[in-house]
């Protein structure tokens, strides 16, 4: 099925920035049908380092199946399906993907939903909309990362971390999500310091619903009342979750994000 010329299911864009090797991104839309296609669509922008196939992913694509609403999820160059190295990716380079793959493949009314480094991305998104003149329907974030690269890796690295990405150009993280360390480069950090947003109001023009678990020992819960301060100009809510993790995949959290979605 074709949605307004865009092929349901995995598909691929190509771009390029002047300078850069072109990006195959990888991208799977769900068309919306029946009462859905009356609703807002849905956008899934996913964290560092992980994928669309994830456990929200899933969980999302199979409610928009059951509820016919349009839902795309897509993964930034190094991610997944996309090609590219991971180590060679930017926040400026994810923002422009993700910019390039709702431009190509939304209609109408659009709710982001950013989870971790996806929700620092949503904001630059919604901020970068707004400036031309568009606006979002809603902005959901799950522990939204934002500033993540200044704030929760280079202000909390010590001497030799520090030494190695500005040495070395890389220092491996270890991860507690894979047996593999995941490299914080020197182009990433300095990147990153080109978006930050936690040093000012933070306007997107549409209301924003954050989800942060209060045992997330990736994005401290007081990352997400720091963001909280800075969207004091748009409607925003903020729900702590008492067991949840920095993943809020547990079947009641899952479920909770549809309820908030299909609040908004």
């Amino acid at each position: 099925m074709a949605v307004d010329g865009v092929e349901e299911g995995l598909s691929f864009i190509e771009l390029a920035l002047e300078g850069r090797e072109p990006w195959r991104i990888a991208r799977r839309l769900r068309a919306a049908h029946g009462a859905g296609a009356e609703r807002p669509g849905v956008m899934l922008l996913g964290g560092f380092k992980s994928d669309m196939l994830g456990s929200k992913a899933a969980h999302l694509d199979a409610w928009a199946e059951r509820e016919g609403r349009a839902f795309l999820r897509f993964d930034y160059s190094g991610h997944g399906e996309s090609s590219g190295r991971f180590e060679d990716g930017t926040i400026g380079d994810w923002l422009a993907q993700s910019l390039a793959v709702f431009d190509a493949s939304t209609r109408g009314p659009q709710i982001l939903v950013g989870s971790s480094m996806g929700g620092w991305l949503a904001l630059l998104m919604a901020r970068r909309l707004a400036e031309q003149g568009r606006r979002l329907h809603a902005l959901v974030l799950i522990a939204p990362a934002v500033d993540f690269t200044e704030e929760l890796v280079w202000n909390n690295a010590d001497d030799d971390i520090r030494r190695a990405i500005l040495e070395e150009g890389a220092w491996l993280r270890p991860s507690p999500y894979s047996p593999e360390p995941t490299p914080i480069t020197r182009r990433l950090i300095e990147d990153g310091r080109a978006h930050l947003m936690l040093d000012d109001v933070i306007r997107v023009n549409a209301p924003v619903h954050i989800l942060q678990g209060m045992r997330d020992e990736d994005v401290p819960y007081r990352h997400a009342l720091r963001l909280m301060d800075c969207l004091a100009s748009d409607p925003v809510v903020l729900t702590l979750v008492m067991e949840g993790d920095h993943r809020l995949s547990r079947s009641e959290d899952l479920a909770h994000l549809t309820a908030t979605i299909e609040a908004l």
